[in-house]
């Protein structure tokens, strides 16, 4: 274990998480598809005092559980373990919320994880085709059994966590402990409701995507062609840098990247310290794919940001508001689905 780690309460938990986690979603096909590779880095991140790690079921359809279960076969009692369910796995239309699929999905993550219990069981996103009372109460049994040891929620809204707050404290349930929403200096919308309401709630928010899908990393710049080989490069459309939200973003990155420079950090660092400098944030997730990726990540665990500085970050991106609204990470169906807003 690394002293430049710290670490903060999983909400009212009794865990302890480090600051950084890792996320798992390139470790295997969707990344360099290298399973050497994705346990080293695993074990990097392990041995430089990372304790949460990061899975869901569809991340390369299983093959990222896999590879995390080979990694953390010998070192499991020092790993926060979560994973998710809910997005669709194939084409069956039952594999969403219910009670029918929760408990399938669970035994073949453990399968896959190569363990008998996962630390945290997210809700990977809102179910609006599924009763909350029905997936709390799956969730429950299972924690009751020693499969899980928490309950998670996944970019659910403010007032989606009251319900299942509400709801669990209605029907007897486990209440959620976490809630694992979208933020960046790019993507700042749940400062607005979502910190603060999980705040209230006693949750902690593990938030994913802090470097935005690669902007912050420093390594897409105004006028330049994306890195070959880069996932700007290859999925454009994915990470909107071709988007017409593309323009704004790259203003503030040019202005983010002067602040790093005259703060002497990389901008990555500078984009994970302002994560990390919000009260409700337990912990950010990094998704490197290679050692030396993360390697580069690491000292932001014990960067402070001053007040000044977050000022600055504050004058290129308001606070609350994300650049592009698809950020968010889930629309509700009202604003896709015309038929629900008429008669």
């Amino acid at each position: 274990m690394t002293a430049a780690m710290r670490y903060r309460p999983l909400g009212r938990s009794g865990t302890q998480v480090s600051v950084l986690g890792l996320g798992t979603m390139v470790l295997g096909p969707w990344g360099d598809n290298d399973p050497d590779g994705a346990v080293r880095t695993v074990h990097a991140a392990l041995d430089a005092g990372i304790n949460l790690v990061d899975c869901a079921d569809i991340y390369g359809d299983g093959v990222s559980e896999e590879l995390v279960g080979r990694a953390v076969r010998t070192r499991r009692d020092d790993v926060v373990l979560a994973t998710k369910f809910g997005n669709p796995m194939g084409d069956d239309l039952n594999r969403r919320g219910s009670r029918r699929w929760i408990e399938r999905a669970l035994d073949a993550s453990l399968r896959r994880l190569g363990t008998d219990h996962v630390d945290i069981y997210y809700v990977h996103r809102p179910d609006p085709a599924t009763d909350i009372d029905e997936t709390l109460g799956a969730l429950s049994d299972l924690v009751r059994r020693g499969k899980i040891r928490a309950i998670g929620t996944s970019t659910f809204p403010a007032e989606q966590l009251v319900e299942a707050a509400w709801v669990a404290e209605r029907r007897g349930h486990v209440r959620p402990t976490v809630e694992q929403p979208p933020y960046s200096v790019l993507a700042r919308g749940i400062e607005a409701s979502v910190l603060p309401t999980a705040e209230r709630l006693g949750m902690a928010a593990v938030t994913w995507a802090p470097l935005n899908g690669g902007w912050l990393t420093g390594k897409y710049r105004a006028g330049a062609s994306a890195p070959a080989g880069s996932r700007a490069a290859t999925h454009g459309d994915h990470f909107d840098h071709d988007s017409p939200v593309a323009a704004d973003k790259s203003s503030a990155v040019e202005s983010l990247a002067k602040l790093a420079d005259t703060a002497g950090m990389p901008l990555a660092q500078l984009a994970l310290a302002f994560v990390l400098a919000h009260r409700g944030v337990a912990s950010a997730l990094v998704g490197p794919r290679r050692v030396e990726q993360l390697t580069d990540l690491l000292p932001a665990a014990s960067v402070d940001l001053d007040a000044e500085l977050l000022d600055a970050i504050d004058a290129i991106v308001a606070p609350g508001v994300d650049l592009n609204p698809a950020d968010s990470g889930w629309v509700a169906p009202a604003l896709t689905d015309a038929a629900l807003r008429r008669r």
